[in-house]
């Protein structure tokens, strides 16, 4: 008993979250160093039409990848069955979003995004992976041996640090302060080596450089046309509803000019829905 009064307590890590004082449900949006600001976020997803499908908007500091989930489910029960491949950004490339896009048995389509390694060191792909024995081998041809799994679901890949001090890579390798290299792999990390094969594919590529004519086109459109850029209003409802009735009469818009190129179409049907649409 008085060991345990004698032990010091754990340290309990704190993150601060700067908070609006007028709007609570937004949140801090980094864009880069300089830019900055409270916001809200619509996670898109159109067709290679442009017309919008499904979104989901969230609060500012959600990042990409979660709000995918939403989004990506909403079109798949509607649309699944018409859906060949999908085209995400570099913001939604991990392994789980590419293994949920494999298993629904549709092509990711990825772009190529640089290492986040610091300059000077071995990238993670110069040390190869072996399938077989479950273990990554080291550019000096030594072996880093699975170790455990994180609850992150990482596996952790390490080296006996006795050997490291001698290693003439060792600054190349690591600057822990055990010096031991430790290399992560997450459980489902195969699924995203597929979609990164998938990247090379004829098809796929094209999949991929339609996304700036489309989604691209639909926020281009949104902001600068339809004042998405920003907003007047507060709470997170109010601006789901914004979003709902600017797609919707962005759909309209497209809708009524491939109706118009058509031959036969009543001109009072055209007129009623130019009408329905707010500009």
């Amino acid at each position: 008993m008085l060991k345990s009064l004698l032990k010091k307590a754990k340290k309990i890590e704190t993150k601060e979250v700067v908070q609006s004082t007028t709007d609570k449900e937004s949140g801090m949006f980094y864009k880069n160093e300089k830019e900055k600001h409270f916001a809200y976020l619509a996670h898109t997803a159109c067709n290679d039409a442009n017309f919008v499908l499904g979104f989901e908007a969230s609060s500012g500091n959600v990042h990409d990848s979660i709000g995918f989930y939403d989004v990506y489910n909403k079109v798949y029960s509607k649309f699944g069955d018409k859906l060949v491949a999908v085209a995400v950004d570099a913001g939604y490339k991990n392994s789980c979003i590419a293994k949920t896009i494999l298993d629904s048995g549709i092509l990711p389509s990825m772009p190529y995004k640089r290492p986040m390694t610091k300059e000077g060191f071995f990238k993670k792909y110069e040390y190869v992976y072996d399938e077989f024995y479950d273990c990554y081998i080291y550019p000096n041809n030594k072996i880093l041996k699975y170790s455990t799994t994180n609850r992150d679901g990482y596996k952790e890949y390490k080296y006996n640090c006795n050997n490291c001090e001698s290693c003439t890579f060792i600054n190349k390798c690591t600057n822990s302060k055990n010096k031991q290299k430790l290399v992560t792999r997450h459980i489902w990390e195969n699924c995203l080596e597929e979609a990164e094969h998938l990247r090379h594919e004829r098809y796929v590529n094209s999949v991929y450089k339609r996304r700036k004519e489309s989604i691209e086109r639909v926020f281009v459109d949104a902001k600068e046309k339809h004042g998405m850029r920003f907003t007047h209003l507060r709470s997170l409802a109010k601006v789901k509803i914004a979003v709902t009735l600017t797609f919707a009469c962005m759909n309209l818009k497209k809708l009524a000019n491939r109706l118009w190129k058509r031959k036969g179409i009543c001109l009072h049907y055209i007129k009623y829905i130019l009408k329905c649409i707010f500009i």
